[in-house]
């Protein structure tokens, strides 16, 4: 049972110093991959100087826990701003190397809406000729039944001069005439019903196209909670990464150097409950040294004797018969 609790004990602060070291590990990578990225001349060199100033920020947090009462102002001054600099570089290499992240699927996104417009645009201009045939159709459906009626009602009267009877026939002619102009509108629009279908086709081909574009892209299941976000603020998807991004950066760093002062304390409580357990165990042991060295030579003296005091033996005869 004891043992558990000083498990127990020593537990709790080797986790927060875990969490401590793997958000510090993780803000230091990013940040160093942040700077790398922003002066990508000199990426090398420039990795392992943050990558020295990243440790250097958690030795100075540790530091400054540690001994502040002991250090003077001035050092005090100093390492106080250096670290809050050093966590202000983190925080930028961080918010570089998310915000590259995040351009890197913005273009392609870019991209992706480019080629969408570009077949909308096409599709537009397909729909917008697919209207115009439609009222072309139109006008030629009502040009070919008025000239079916005119068919229909080809009669010409006149009055006989000899008999003086109104005769009623049909005008050859004109029945001519307008067979001509109803062959021309039917042929007329035929060819219309063929563009229509023709345009029909090239709109549903340019939807499909659309449709295997946006299903087929990974970039919407990866921007999808951000356009939602977006949407449902009424806010540029922009803005929503950066306000993230921002958010981000405030707790990452912050949060790893007061991971790396709980540490220290935490360790620095249980290191004092150590030195307070042997302290306790030293004064009982002196306290059990000093009664024994105040016994009185009388009460060795007689404890001695008790001790050599000598032991009186019974013996038990027992009757030998003969």
């Amino acid at each position: 049972m004891i043992v558990f609790k000083e498990l127990k004990k020593r537990i709790f602060p080797l986790l927060v110093a875990l969490s401590a070291l793997s958000v510090s590990a993780s803000a230091a990578f990013y940040s160093v991959t942040g700077l790398s990225k922003l002066f990508a001349g000199a990426s090398l060199e420039v990795f392992i100087m943050a990558s020295s100033l990243e440790i250097a920020k958690l030795i100075i947090a540790s530091f400054l826990y540690q001994y502040w009462d002991k250090i003077n102002k001035l050092l005090k001054f100093y390492l106080t701003s250096a670290a809050f600099i050093l966590v202000v570089i983190t925080s930028l290499g961080i918010y570089g190397f998310l915000s590259a992240a995040y351009q890197e699927t913005a273009t392609k996104t870019g991209i992706i809406d480019k080629e969408i417009g570009l077949l909308t645009l096409k599709k537009e201009r397909f729909e917008e000729d697919r209207d115009f045939l439609l009222e072309e159709k139109t006008t030629v459906d009502v040009s070919i039944s008025e000239l079916r009626n005119g068919l229909s009602n080809n009669v010409i009267q006149y009055k006989d001069k000899e008999t003086g009877e109104i005769i009623t026939t049909t005008s050859s002619s004109n029945r001519r005439a307008l067979q001509s102009q109803l062959d021309d509108a039917v042929v007329r629009r035929d060819n219309i019903s063929n563009k229509l279908t023709s345009v029909t086709d090239s709109i549903t081909t340019l939807d499909l196209e659309i449709f295997d574009i946006e299903s087929n892209s990974d970039v919407a299941s990866e921007l999808g909670p951000l356009k939602y976000i977006s949407e449902l603020t009424d806010t540029p998807m922009a803005s929503v990464v950066n306000y993230l991004l921002i958010i981000l950066v405030f707790v990452f760093d912050p949060l790893a150097i007061a991971l790396v002062i709980s540490a220290n304390f935490l360790f620095d409580r249980l290191t004092k409950k150590d030195e307070e357990d042997v302290e306790d165990n030293t004064e009982d042991d002196i306290k059990l040294d000093k009664k024994t060295n105040d016994l009185s030579a009388e009460d060795i003296i007689i404890e001695v004797k008790e001790q050599n005091k000598p032991k009186t033996l019974v013996y038990k005869s027992r009757n030998v018969k003969n």
